[in-house]
């Protein structure tokens, strides 16, 4: 073998030693794989149970989804509704808090009306009414898109909701309407005070305001199950999905073929209807995997409820308290796995957790803890009253026990009606109203049964709100509905903001009826591929008799100023 050359043998003592540097700056390879396969997999690492990052991001969009509908229902409907010159216009009912307290705006007309039109000039309303759903709009569209939210926020939505609910009198007198409130409440408490941050590290989600939503939930459908056996004797029976389909507020097509389902497919929903809000809300005190069951059922049914009826944003809002049942390792597939996502940041926080190497609590964590827990014993204390209640056999429902609507009582049809009546409204323009020869035509209202041949709606979760009231003034009488005397003032005179209300005005223009008249029609479902539904009807009616008799702007005049109520504005 040859021996190497002198320059062959001065450069292999470098080479060696340049090769041992690098060796020693290098991570061994080992170590390099488990680095790369780190950075690769860290974020699609499994999340561990019992931390609730992700359902606060999803519990809020849920909440600002809500908070949006309604306020955009808000912005379209109020001014025509509690307006300045609306059916129930919200000044008078200011006014006459304002009287029955002293006529002075103490601490009592404020917690009987918490709302800032208190503080505002009353003689804009519509203006206030705007810019309060065109704030809140623009609040709950952050919220929604960045999932992104603070204390400050969500509590601007729930003061600025509150503001509308206190004066929106019957038009806003329903449950969901608490519901939402109560809601927005809890939401507050989940968020840091100021940080917009998705995972704020330094204000985890409590677990005190996670149960305090799973306890919301489970008042709300024990307290729809109890009223339902308590209220009608068709829930005990299994008859009333017998009718319900045809007699809710505002049916939808799907309705209309659920109505024809064998009767034994209607007591099967009874019985469904009884185990999902009488049984499954105790699964949630059973455990983790019990819980994420109740969480699934109680979304699903109300998944089913939207389907099969247009009940405003109830069931959407009855799904938010329902997602607490979910931790982040059973909400993780709803979101990206990619570096720097959310889910890769709970990921390493709950690594630091469990190595302990986390960074140390701040103080203003103990002060956190201790509004978390005041939040808590709170809760409690207004629980009581509502607990009575649902042990009471007299149960009340949809009831708020504090002027702020933060802890309340729910239910929704203890009793079913069996049949279904409409008011409809007519017009003409006839000088004689007794005349035979007088042409009536129709009014049309948005979603509400009228036009036999006109297809059952679907706008879930939006709400029309003067529809929802026609149906409660059909089974009642016009002198318990006194806005509906006002309604057919305003539409004597072609008044355009109540007519957008409405989806079709006959008169649209041509001048306004003389007078106008309520007509009462008992409702049926047409027979799926029957004869009527063959002449393209969805309904058949047959007339009971009068609703209210004719009335002319003369003639309403005493009536109006009566009430304080301005005089329709004719063209």
């Amino acid at each position: 073998m040859a021996a190497p050359s002198a320059s062959e043998s001065t450069e292999q003592p470098a080479l060696r030693r340049r090769k041992a540097a690098e060796a020693a700056t290098r991570p061994p390879a080992e170590g390099r794989a488990t680095a790369e396969i780190k950075e690769g997999t860290e974020a699609d690492t499994p999340l561990q149970h019992g931390s609730f990052w992700l359902t606060r991001i999803v519990l809020l969009r849920f909440i600002a989804l809500i908070y949006f509908v309604a306020f955009l229902v808000a912005f379209h409907q109020n001014k025509q509704l509690i307006g300045d010159r609306g059916l129930l216009p919200c000044r008078l009912h200011l006014e006459n808090i304002k009287q029955y307290f002293g006529s002075k705006i103490g601490m009592d007309a404020i917690s009987h009306a918490p709302t800032l039109l208190w503080l505002l000039d009353w003689s804009h309303m519509d203006t206030h009414l705007d810019n309060i759903a065109l704030v809140g709009l623009a609040i709950s569209t952050f919220i929604l898109v960045t999932g992104c939210a603070n204390m400050v926020l969500m509590s601007t939505l729930w003061i600025l909701y509150h503001s509308l609910v206190a004066v929106g009198q019957i038009w806003y007198s329903f449950g969901w309407e608490s519901q939402l409130l109560e809601t927005g409440f809890l939401g507050i408490f989940l968020c840091p005070v100021w940080s917009l941050s998705r995972i704020p590290e330094k204000t985890p989600p409590s677990r005190i305001v996670i149960w305090a939503f799973r306890w919301f939930i489970f008042r709300i459908m024990l307290g729809a199950g109890l009223i339902k056996i308590r209220g009608d004797r068709c829930w005990t029976d299994l008859t009333c999905m017998n009718y319900h389909y045809e007699t809710q507020p505002v049916p939808n097509p799907l309705a209309y073929y659920m109505h024809r389902n064998p009767v034994l497919f209607h007591q099967f929903e009874t019985l469904f209807n009884h185990f999902i809000e009488l049984v499954v809300p105790f699964f949630m005190f059973l455990g983790r995997r019990m819980c994420l069951i109740h969480g699934v059922l109680q979304i699903l049914f109300q998944v089913l409820l939207i389907l099969s009826g247009n009940l405003s944003f109830l069931n959407w809002l009855t799904i938010v308290p329902s997602l607490a049942c979910f931790d982040d390792a059973s909400l993780t597939f709803l979101f990206s796995s990619k570096e720097g996502s959310v889910k890769h940041q709970v990921s390493k926080l709950q690594a630091q957790e469990s190595a302990g190497d986390g960074p140390p609590k701040p103080y203003g964590s103990y002060i956190r803890q201790l509004v978390n827990v005041t939040l808590g014993v709170l809760l409690i204390y207004l629980s009581i009253p509502v607990i009575l209640n649902l042990l009471n056999t007299r149960q009340v429902m949809n009831t708020s026990f504090n002027p702020l609507r933060i802890v309340n009582t729910y239910g929704a049809f203890g009793s079913i009606t069996k049949e279904r009546t409409e008011v409809i409204i007519q017009g003409t323009s006839s000088s004689d109203p007794n005349n035979p020869s007088a042409v009536w035509e129709e009014y049309e209202f948005k979603c509400k049964p009228g036009n036999l041949t006109r297809r059952p709606c679907v706008i879930s979760p939006y709400h029309y709100r003067l529809d929802w009231l026609m149906w409660f003034a059909a089974f009642q009488t016009y002198e318990q509905n006194e806005w509906i005397i006002h309604l057919a003032g305003k539409l004597l005179a072609n008044d355009n903001a109540t007519t957008s209300l409405i989806a079709l005005n006959p008169f649209l223009g041509k001048k306004p009826p003389r007078w106008i008249k309520g007509e009462h029609f008992k409702y049926k479902f047409s027979q799926p591929w029957g004869t009527h539904a063959s002449e393209g009807k969805w309904w058949i009616r047959k007339r009971i008799g009068p609703y209210f008799p004719p009335v002319n702007i003369p003639g309403l005049k005493k009536f109006f100023q009566s009430r304080s109520w301005p005089l329709p504005l004719t063209p």
